[in-house]
């Protein structure tokens, strides 16, 4: 298939899955229940950091979380004390589990407090090029208090090989234009051109199909490739096609 054929093959599937519909089936509808800024962007972050098998599990798993919370999760984490935290004791979504979730909310905490929010610590460490050193930088924010080893492992870092498929995803979510009602466009100064798309088994793989991408991993230098690839169909706008890799590999089985 020629660039020019890809691109309007792409761009087609695009539009149909860059729909409201979409919200249906996927976890992204979890921050769409609120209205609230902080509340948007703290629900989609956790709902993004369970992100891993079984979509409905996913979402169940997400709004057990935001019940946990009273529905309203910033003021849970700016106003918990530590014996609200063991109401979330038993949470478990596979390897992510109740003592990760506090400390979560541990962390959400310092970071609404001391850093200016989720979005502050993004964009307080914008790289011109790429957004995957600001992944990285903001593991380490994550983790600046203490915290359980365990925990460590739920936040990707693409320094360390990592595609960072969840965190790419969430930001996504949060700085893509909220035109067609599914992204959120909450964040104005990380430009789309820099994001990266959610790369896992299924747009690894339809990728790998479309010629988009061949290396066999899904790793960092993957997301890499797949990076320049999906940036010389659309500079401005290349994570929109996640809406096309995943919606061909998941609906699809292209």
């Amino acid at each position: 298939m020629k660039k020019t054929e890809l691109k309007n093959f792409l761009d087609a599937k695009v539009s149909q899955y860059n729909h409201p519909e979409f919200l249906e089936s996927d976890p992204i509808q979890i921050p769409h229940l609120f209205t609230l800024k902080e509340d948007v962007e703290i629900s989609g972050f956790l709902t993004a950091t369970i992100a891993w098998g079984n979509r409905k599990s996913i979402i169940s798993n997400a709004h057990k979380m935001m019940e946990l919370m009273d529905h309203a999760p910033y003021d849970f984490i700016q106003n918990h004390q530590e014996n609200d935290l063991d109401r979330l004791q038993n949470f478990v979504h596979r390897t992510f589990n109740g003592v990760d979730l506090a400390y979560f909310v541990k962390s959400l905490k310092n970071i609404y407090q001391y850093r200016s929010g989720l979005e502050g610590v993004f964009t307080s460490n914008i790289d011109k090029k790429s957004i995957q050193p600001t992944i990285s930088k903001f593991k380490e924010v994550f983790f600046e208090i203490p915290h359980p080893k365990r925990t460590t492992k739920h936040i990707s870092d693409p320094v360390k090989g990592s595609a960072a498929k969840r965190i790419n995803m969430y930001l996504r979510w949060m700085v893509r234009d909220n035109t067609t009602g599914v992204d959120f466009g909450l964040w104005k100064d990380i430009p789309t051109s820099i994001l990266s798309c959610p790369l896992d088994v299924h747009s690894g793989n339809v990728a790998r199909k479309l010629g988009l991408l061949k290396r066999k991993q899904n790793d960092a230098k993957a997301l890499a490739e797949l990076d320049r690839s999906l940036r010389h169909l659309d500079p401005k706008d290349p994570v929109k096609y996640d809406f096309a890799l995943f919606g061909l590999g998941v609906f699809e089985k292209f």
